[in-house]
């Protein structure tokens, strides 16, 4: 075998092996450096750059002793599959269930998840999506400070482990989705620099320096990473983080030029490949088809329709919530999927976002009333279950599970779970992580948060916290409101209406309930023959509905059909429709 590296900026590269031994590699062509070497399975090894220190492989695949230290050689084709009479699951009709493998069990390891996958099928869950796993530097983070991409965090089991889980989801019929960040890197370990212009200096995004994306060998680790996912760990999509951090003037973009790598290689496997785009720009050119000018990308998530849930039920209109306060908001996502498709935002004090065309298919946006983001960047990474009443958590389950888009769920929150799910970070630098804590603490203060809420993320203990606690999903209302979600898949899945792709088949109004709250109203949703009944005021709603019609589900059993009219008390919601 040969090994090579891209290291355009060094005058010498050595190749250090675990008995420290030197191997001299030759400059080929294009900053490329290769030598032929034989690495058994598990032997360490690095690059010395110019006389340097020992740096990793950027292409490692395992780190057995964290992002500083030296690579281990795997052979990811070694493992013995047992999934080759899977065919994938389109994403179309999904349900989509996001996971941080660290907090979803007590051990936090992908092996110990497995062993939760019977919960997730009980769920009605088709898609587990992973929050990233690659290396980063220490023991716990959320994953987006990762800085060796091509790695699976040792703490969760490496890559072995990872291949593990990927091939126990499908023997169970579940696909997954990989979480993966193309948009910066970490502030710690990232020793990429030293080898190329993998970033452009002075160009910042949100996190650091943006990626160099007019750098064809850094578009090539971009790809060739996202491709080692797909084919090598034999996962079924990815998540793109943040593509609005992606700047690229380039003739193709980069998320085109993963989206045709990716169809082609579905083409190759014969299975369905899913890219999804984290994007704040609601610019549907993203998942157009290439014929009509887009990217290909499947689907993207929609903030647009979260904010507007996440009004409705709390009536919180603080920050980016102010414009989705409007009385037209949830129902302006139900039926256009954006609320903000070329309309003013203040948050952003200009117009902001294109509309959809009505031919794209609904299930295009992924779509959610909690996520990792949502709930973890509030100052005390609180939940909806932590200040919402049982009925409001049981309309929230019936808005995320009867939407027009792909539905996801945070984990726990099937269940209401009481823990919440903060900021964590474990930095071994001191003063990165004292930095870290005092950014995060006046964030929030300045926001008007008393800073004893705000946890620190470099205490042990607010990672402990955020660990889900699965005894209690047995337990009074936290089990009632778990049914109710078994109960809702179940109803998805037996009505082609809740997954009807057409945005010509949605309907929807609203009215304000007596006190004029922004959480006290009233919606009415259609989508063809069904509708969704919510009442978030605080009396009972009635609505005329067609003849022959009765309740398919109902939060609360007082609900009621009569002489064509449907009866809902405060708080609760019914999805009503043809009796069959």
């Amino acid at each position: 075998m040969s090994i090579e590296v891209w290291a355009p900026n060094a005058g010498q590269v050595q190749l250090r092996r675990g008995d420290a031994s030197e191997l001299d590699l030759e400059r080929v062509t294009d900053g490329w450096w290769s030598a032929p070497v034989d690495l058994a399975d598990g032997e360490e090894y690095g690059f010395v750059i110019d006389g340097g220190a020992l740096r990793p492989d950027p292409r490692s695949k395992r780190q057995p002793h964290g992002v500083h230290e030296a690579s281990a050689h795997v052979d990811l084709t070694d493992f013995a599959w047992t999934d080759d009479d899977w065919t994938g699951r389109q994403l179309a009709g999904g349900l989509i269930y996001e996971l941080h493998i660290g907090t979803f069990t007590p051990e936090g390891t992908l092996d110990a998840a497995t062993e939760r996958f019977p919960h997730l099928i009980e769920l009605g869950v088709t898609h587990i999506e992973l929050l990233p796993v690659n290396g980063f530097n220490g023991v716990h983070n959320w994953g987006y400070d990762g800085v060796l991409w091509y790695t699976v965090h040792e703490a969760y089991g490496g890559p072995r482990a990872y291949q593990r889980f990927v091939d126990a989801a499908h023997a169970v019929g579940l696909a997954v989705i990989q979480d993966v960040v193309y948009n910066h890197l970490g502030p710690s370990g990232n020793y990429l620099p030293e080898f190329g212009p993998y970033l452009r200096s002075g160009e910042r995004n949100t996190w650091g320096d943006s990626i160099n994306l007019d750098e064809p060998a850094v578009r090539s680790y971009i790809v060739d990473n996202a491709l080692m996912w797909l084919r090598e760990y034999h996962v079924d999509g990815l998540r793109l983080d943040a593509v609005h951090a992606l700047l690229d003037s380039g003739d193709k973009h980069i998320l085109q030029e993963l989206a045709e790598a990716s169809d082609a290689l579905s083409a190759h496997l014969g299975r369905p490949l899913t890219l999804i785009a984290e994007s704040d720009m609601n610019d549907p050119k993203l998942i157009l088809p290439r014929e009509a000018g887009g990217y290909g990308l499947t689907a993207q998530w929609s903030d647009d329709w979260h904010h507007a849930t996440h009004v409705a039920v709390t009536g919180e209109t603080v920050g980016y919530y102010e414009d989705f306060g409007a009385l037209d908001a949830l129902p302006k996502v139900w039926t256009d999927g954006f609320f903000h498709n070329g309309t003013y935002s203040s948050f952003r004090e200009r117009e902001h976002g294109f509309p959809i065309p009505a031919e794209v298919p609904t299930w295009r946006l992924v779509t959610f009333a909690q996520d990792h983001d949502q709930i973890g960047n509030r100052a005390a990474g609180d939940r909806l279950s932590q200040s919402l009443s049982y009925g409001r958590l049981a309309v929230t389950a019936v808005l995320t599970l009867t939407a027009p888009g792909t539905p996801m769920l945070f984990m726990g929150e099937e269940w209401g779970a009481s823990t919440p799910w903060q900021f964590f970070t474990s930095h071994p630098e001191p003063e990165l992580g004292e930095a870290t804590a005092k950014g995060r603490l006046e964030e929030f203060t300045r926001m008007g948060w008393d800073e004893s809420v705000v946890p620190n993320p470099q205490d042990p203990e607010t990672f402990t916290r955020s660990k889900l606690d699965w005894a209690e999903a047995s337990e009074g209302d936290h089990a009632r409101l778990l049914q109710l979600y078994r109960e809702l898949a179940a109803l998805r899945s037996a009505w082609p209406e809740l997954t009807d792709p057409s945005f010509a088949a949605l309907r929807a109004a609203s009215a304000e309930g007596a006190s004029g709250d922004v959480g006290a109203r009233a919606f009415a949703l259609g989508r063809g023959d069904l509708s969704v009944l919510v009442n978030l005021t605080d009396e009972a709603v009635s609505w005329d509905v067609a003849p022959g019609r009765v309740i398919l589900l109902t939060t609360d059993a007082t609900a009621l059909v009569a002489d064509d009219e449907v009866v809902v008390p405060p708080e609760a919601a019914v999805v009503v429709g043809p009796e069959r």
